[in-house]
């Protein structure tokens, strides 16, 4: 039924799903995840725990990702816009410390999938989002994370407009640069 179009990255494993959406005059339908179809797609994880969060204008929850417990994550959003973040912090790979962002909204639907060895993180752009995702491994919190968000060596592009306040947890302005993941 619910077939998905699948828009490959710059950088290798990175995807941007969008479902097909099924509307007529009740409103619309349309599949968040079918196995079969992300199998096919070339996503083959198994993913065994969901989260969801909720996040006013200005929060910017990031650049996350677990230590020993690597998770993959298939992402979206169900109400609102968010600017989401992946950067690669894959040991030895050709793009570490390249990054890529995508807009997720509720209007568009899109999805973005992230493998593992990624740092993960969003921006929230509307007044309120709610976020979902999915992951292929159980949140350790002792192995926990992270990148600071700015770091110039990275220089990601947060479309921050004038006037906007980033809302920051403690640790999140508190994490070392990329620098501190060559070996």
């Amino acid at each position: 039924m619910g077939k998905i179009t699948v828009e490959t990255c710059e950088i290798e494993g990175l995807k941007i799903i969008t479902p097909t959406v099924f509307g007529d005059a009740r409103g619309y339908f349309m599949e968040t995840y079918h196995y079969e179809d992300y199998r096919a797609a070339g996503i083959s994880e198994v993913f065994v725990q969901d989260n969801q969060s909720a996040s006013k204008k200005g929060v910017l929850r990031g650049l996350h990702f677990q230590k020993q417990f690597p998770q993959a994550k298939l992402v979206r959003v169900i109400r609102g816009e968010v600017f989401d973040v992946a950067v690669d912090i894959r040991p030895g790979s050709k793009t570490f410390g390249k990054w890529h962002g995508v807009l997720l909204s509720e209007e568009n639907k899109r999805q973005f999938f992230i493998p593992e060895n990624f740092a993960h993180g969003f921006l929230v752009l509307s007044d309120y989002a709610e976020f979902c995702y999915k992951c292929t491994d159980f949140y350790h919190p002792n192995d926990e994370g992270g990148i600071l968000y700015n770091d110039p060596e990275i220089g990601v592009e947060w479309p921050v407009s004038e006037g906007l306040e980033l809302i920051l947890s403690e640790k999140d302005t508190k994490w070392e640069g990329i620098s501190q993941l060559r070996k």
